[in-house]
């Protein structure tokens, strides 16, 4: 593999494969993953990083197998090396510049004079690249600390907390057009002909059995008078036609075949019916329902008017 990828194809290689799978797997938006967490860039870096060092590693190896080897085996070595491709000339010398390394003819001039044991220590300087990269650390940390601290940047908990505030505004705003999530808080009451047309058919196909074609009673209770069970107005109907009526003995819940928009609907027809008196209705059952909201509001009113006239 080495033969057919050179190590300056093979390391950029595997640092984009890595990089794409973090790309795929990590959810940042309109913006790439080591621009928007700067942790990615670091765990990039450090990638790459580990496979310069791997690479170096590997070559230091081989240099000290080709040491132990026998005369028989390196002339082998040579030759083989030979027919296979050899490296572009720019290639060595971007090498040679980034890692300075020293001929093996020439390691006798870099040993120190102390010996441990038989094993005596190379006076190598460190290589440019990783000097480089040092450098580039100490940057990148005083940017990093200038931006986060002295100037007061977000870090990530506070854009987690922004996005988050965002997306609940944004929510927010979605509800309030998207009728299939609507529920017994959003809830208005339509009045328009068309919507009360489509809420008498919902009717007539799903309620007319229980209550009557004209809102009567039968089964279920009077819908046309001014008493009900589990509260009158909009939103009370509402929550009842999505969640059913009293355990046990109460109409079925119709959340998993009706839609809010339906629900909404017949609730709004249902309402139009009041007062409509159909013949022979069923008794009435429940409790007077007063709209607690309108109350008030003609509360209010009154009193204004009443102020008004004293002002007169």
């Amino acid at each position: 593999m080495k033969k057919f990828f050179p190590v300056y194809i093979r390391v950029p290689l595997i640092f984009f494969i890595v990089f794409a799978l973090m790309e795929y797997f990590i959810d940042s938006g309109d913006r790439p993953a080591f621009i928007k967490y700067p942790m990615v860039s670091v765990f990039l870096f450090v990638f790459l990083f580990i496979l310069i060092a791997i690479e170096i590693t590997l070559n230091a190896v081989n240099r000290i197998m080709y040491q132990l080897m026998s005369p028989e085996e390196k002339a082998k070595l040579e030759y083989e090396n030979s027919l296979s491709l050899t490296e572009s000339t720019w290639y060595k010398d971007l090498m040679h510049k980034l890692t300075k390394t020293e001929p093996i003819e020439k390691e006798g001039d870099l040993l120190m004079d102390h010996d441990y044991d038989g094993i005596k220590e190379l006076d190598n300087n460190l290589p440019p690249w990783w000097v480089y990269l040092f450098y580039i650390c100490i940057v990148f940390g005083v940017i990093y600390f200038a931006r986060y601290e002295v100037f007061g940047g977000d870090d990530q908990e506070m854009e987690l907390k922004k996005e988050m505030a965002q997306a609940k505004i944004d929510v927010d705003e979605y509800l309030k057009t998207a009728p299939d999530l609507m529920d017994e808080k959003t809830v208005v009451l339509l009045t328009d002909p068309e919507s009360l047309a489509a809420g008498k058919e919902i009717f007539t196909t799903n309620c007319a059995a229980c209550h009557r074609a004209d809102a009567g009673g039968q089964i279920g209770p009077n819908l046309t008078d001014d008493r009900w069970i589990l509260g009158g107005g909009i939103k009370n109907l509402f929550h009842t036609i999505t969640n059913g009526g009293r355990d046990g003995k109460g109409m079925i819940a119709w959340k998993g075949t009706l839609k809010p928009k339906e629900i909404q609907k017949v609730a709004s027809y249902i309402l139009s019916l009041q007062g409509s008196n159909p013949k022979d209705p069923k008794e009435s059952e429940g409790e007077i329902w007063v709209d607690e909201n309108a109350t008030a509001k003609d509360a209010t009113t009154s009193t204004s008017a009443d102020s008004t006239q004293v002002k007169k």
